[in-house]
Formats: structure tokens, C-alpha cells, sequence
């Protein structure tokens, strides 16, 4: 068990985040609410930088006004607006320092990148959803042990590629008769010899998405890759999530 002094200046916040495997007796619905959330967590950080892309990409201005101060503010506003859960309030929940683990390593991927987002006269920055994610998921498995990552039948990025539990779910979510937005969780899966909850919640493209995976088909997006020709609401993949078990 690990502790870490976390400090989200945004949401005007000090915690002592003491992380550690989910214990199985807390329930299988308990355990599957505390992977959801963490999944919202990142879908919305995602999300935050999509809606950002064209103020990164500016190349008029330096400064572009997105900090980690306000993703976090941001996150943790609208998390409250989905789930009723206030990070603010001292151990709203038994795992709110989890959470708050995982929104301060979002504030500090985009803290990071600051360098680049606020670099005037080049457009494209490279800084987009699927990067802030793996960053995000790279950082929070070194600090948690637990594992988020984007994933698609289609996938672009090698680190993205699903493996076959993911791939068979991926089919599932992109069958016609599976309800849509429904997530999909297996408890007590042996990974590496440990039990592990897995998760994974279904994406859907949303106007944002277009610029960069829309129509035309084939077409080069601004990071010179080819767009998928999706329109909104196809399935775009999926974010899976492995939570340790005790």
C-alpha cells in the first residue's frame, strides 16, 4: 500500500490517497461502480480535450488558457453533474481517493504538455483524446495498479490493441442487437495469476471525433492518418479497465 499526498489546486483540494486492490468482499455491484467511475473520469477528461482541439491547435496565440488547474476544476464539476458525487467533500465515497488519485494525474498530463499546447506558429500539437488517454492510463497503472486503456477492432496505435477478452466484447458492442451505451463487466478474471474486475464501456462517435476520423473515407486528418469515415453516433470502441482484486 502506497501513499501519496495529492494537491488539485483547482478544486482547491489536499488528500492523503492511499492505494489499494479493491477487496472481493465489497461486492461484485460495488466493485463494477468504482470501475465506472473511474472509467467517467477519463471519458470526460477526454472529452475536455476534444472540445479543446481547436484552441491547441491555434498557431495566432501562445497561450491557450488550458491548464491541468483547469481540467481538473472541470472534471471534477462535471463528474458531480453525472454521478451526484462531489470530490470536494472529504470521502464522499469509500474509493473518492482513487478517484481524485486519477483526476490529478489528468491534470498533470495536460501540465505537462503545456510546453507544446502554448507553442505559437506551428498548428498541429500532437495533443489529442487517444494521447491524453494513454498518458493518462500509463501514469494511473504506475500509481494504482490499475489498468485503463482505449481500445477498437480498428485501432491506430499499437498500445491500443485489445486482447481476445477485449476483441470478443468489442464484437459484442458492435453488433446491432447490443443495446447501446450498455457496458460489459466479468468479475474475478485470473490475470497474471490475480483476480481482476474487467470493464469495459462502449464509445460512440460525437461531433468533435469527425474532424479527425470522419468523412471523407481515406481522407488524410490534420496527423496525416487516415479517417475511418464514421458519422456521429457509430461505435468508435471501447475504454477497458482491469480493477486488482483482493
Amino acid at each position: 500500500m502506497r501513499r501519496q499526498v495529492l494537491l488539485i489546486a483547482a478544486a482547491g483540494l489536499t488528500v492523503i490517497s492511499l492505494v489499494s486492490p479493491m477487496p472481493a468482499r465489497a461486492g461484485n455491484e460495488a466493485v463494477a461502480e468504482v470501475a465506472k467511475h473511474l472509467i467517467e473520469l477519463v471519458k470526460i477528461g477526454r472529452v475536455i480535450v476534444s472540445e479543446q482541439m481547436e484552441n491547441i491547435n491555434d498557431s495566432s496565440k501562445a497561450d491557450k488558457g488550458f491548464s491541468g488547474d483547469y481540467m481538473a476544476g472541470q472534471i471534477i464539476e462535471r463528474f458531480k453533474k453525472t454521478t451526484s458525487l462531489d470530490l470536494r467533500v472529504p470521502n464522499v465515497v469509500p474509493q473518492a481517493n482513487l478517484y481524485l488519485a486519477l483526476v490529478q494525474l489528468e491534470k498533470e498530463v495536460v501540465d505537462e504538455a503545456q510546453p507544446v499546447i502554448n507553442r505559437a506558429g506551428i498548428a498541429f500539437k500532437g495533443f489529442f483524446p487517444a494521447v491524453f488517454a494513454q498518458r493518462v492510463g500509463e501514469q494511473f497503472y504506475k500509481k494504482s495498479g490499475v489498468r485503463m486503456k482505449l481500445t477498437a477492432i480498428d485501432y491506430r496505435n499499437t498500445n491500443n490493441k485489445p486482447d481476445d477478452f477485449e476483441a470478443e466484447v468489442l464484437r459484442m458492442f458492435s453488433d446491432s442487437r447490443h443495446p447501446k451505451g450498455q457496458s460489459y463487466v466479468r468479475s474475478s478474471v485470473m490475470v497474471d495469476g490475480r483476480p481482476v474486475l474487467r470493464m469495459m464501456d462502449p464509445e460512440y462517435a460525437g461531433p468533435t471525433c469527425l474532424a479527425c476520423h470522419g468523412s471523407p473515407k481515406g481522407e488524410r486528418n490534420v496527423a496525416g492518418l487516415k479517417k475511418e469515415g464514421w458519422k456521429e453516433g457509430d461505435f468508435a470502441g471501447a475504454i477497458s479497465i482491469m480493477l486488482p482484486l483482493k
